[in-house]
């Protein structure tokens, strides 16, 4: 009893924060990383270069920022929270100013020779934002439109700032990320409601401002084998590969599509049809339950944490996992149109590899500060 109230003070040091950390979610994030080398060393076609190799170092870099940042306090990242997400804005706007232009889309900073995509930083400091905004309201306040005016536009900005860059599938990840957490922090259901069918009724018009390769991702997801050889090569190729390793798979190493390079994008969007040409159903199943393991597990750090900070960020990072994966796999089986989204700690790609990294300390930290109390400013 004596620790439990101490720890509640939070005068335990780091030796007790290390006993408190969820070294079992640790085991998970290792265990889908090695996942990700075997994919990607398979994509390189049984080699560590150009692809498996880097991987590795950013993972043993963001393994390094996980656990540090699982040994911050909660409060001290609550109080910065908005600061976090003063930076991610500051961020985008450096992008769409001076980011550098790849596929027709302007969306990543050079930093020292890394490519950073701020815009996936920006998902998780919106996540503490809202949480901080969230944080100790009031069932009646949270009822009160004016106090939800700051929130709406802390999503509507990055939101905006995203889809200029352009890139649909996280401007809308982001804006699915908000809703989360507006629901989860008690907002009435009716106002869910009123939006969904504001933008039901503003689709049309949306449409004819997409930009062109956009609408013809659309076109494509309808029907995709009117261009075959053109717009609709990548969906049926990423079809063929997943039908062909059947129940078992063709072998490590083995896979037609991706060895002979008829796999587009195989190292990042469509890596998924690697691990499933290669291991088959079971292999592509036993990938999907252990990012649904995770998931589940960042939603239980969730329900066990005692503030509603802790709360509303760990489910945030959940609901964040849950949508990449789920974009991901719709996108490479052929149900939505394709996106460019990734699969978090699989495909290859340093931004989204060490975001996710911060995302899984952030939670880390909530599982570890879970009783911990805050004062009644909040901090």
């Amino acid at each position: 009893m004596m620790e439990r109230r101490l720890w509640r003070e939070g005068s335990l040091g780091v030796a007790g924060k290390v006993w408190q950390t969820n070294w079992f979610f640790a085991l998970l994030v290792c265990c889908l990383a090695a996942v990700g080398y075997m994919a990607l060393y398979a994509a390189a076609g049984g080699s560590p270069e150009p692809y498996a190799q880097k991987q590795l170092v950013r993972f043993l870099i963001g393994l390094v920022l996980m656990l540090g940042i699982a040994m911050i306090d909660i409060r001290v990242i609550a109080k910065w929270s908005w600061w976090f997400y003063a930076l991610g804005i500051v961020l985008l706007l450096v992008v769409a100013k001076f980011g550098h232009v790849g596929k027709g889309a302007q969306r990543w900073i050079a930093v020292g020779g890394f490519q950073l995509q701020p815009s996936e930083l920006m998902k998780i400091f919106l996540v503490l934002g809202l949480a901080r905004w969230f944080h100790k309201a009031s069932y009646e306040q949270v009822g009160r439109l004016r106090f939800l005016i700051v929130p709406v536009i802390a999503v509507l900005v990055p939101v905006g700032l995203i889809l200029k860059e352009p890139n649909l599938g996280t401007a809308l990840i982001t804006g699915a990320i908000g809703a989360a957490i507006f629901l989860a922090a008690g907002v009435r259901w009716w106002k869910f409601a009123v939006v969904i069918i504001g933008i039901g009724a503003a689709l049309p018009v949306a449409y004819h401002h997409l930009h062109d390769y956009q609408r013809q991702r659309i076109l494509t997801f309808m029907h995709p084998e009117r261009d075959p050889l053109g717009t609709g090569y990548n969906i049926m190729q990423s079809k063929i590969a997943l039908g062909s390793g059947g129940m078992w798979g063709r072998g490590f190493l083995h896979g037609t599509q991706s060895n002979l390079d008829f796999l587009p994008e195989k190292q990042t969007d469509f890596i998924f049809d690697v691990v499933a040409e290669q291991f088959g159903l079971v292999g592509s199943l036993s990938v999907l339950g252990l990012l649904l393991v995770i998931v589940l597990t960042g939603m239980l750090i969730a329900m066990r944490c005692r503030h509603q900070f802790g709360r509303l960020v760990a489910l945030g990072i959940s609901v964040d996992l849950f949508l990449y994966v789920f974009v991901n796999i719709a996108m490479v089986m052929g149900a939505i149109p394709v996106g460019g989204v990734p699969l978090p700690l699989i495909s290859y790609g340093g931004s989204v590899l060490i975001t996710a990294m911060i995302a899984f300390g952030l939670l880390m930290s909530v599982h570890v500060h879970r009783d911990v109390e805050f004062s009644d400013d909040g901090h």
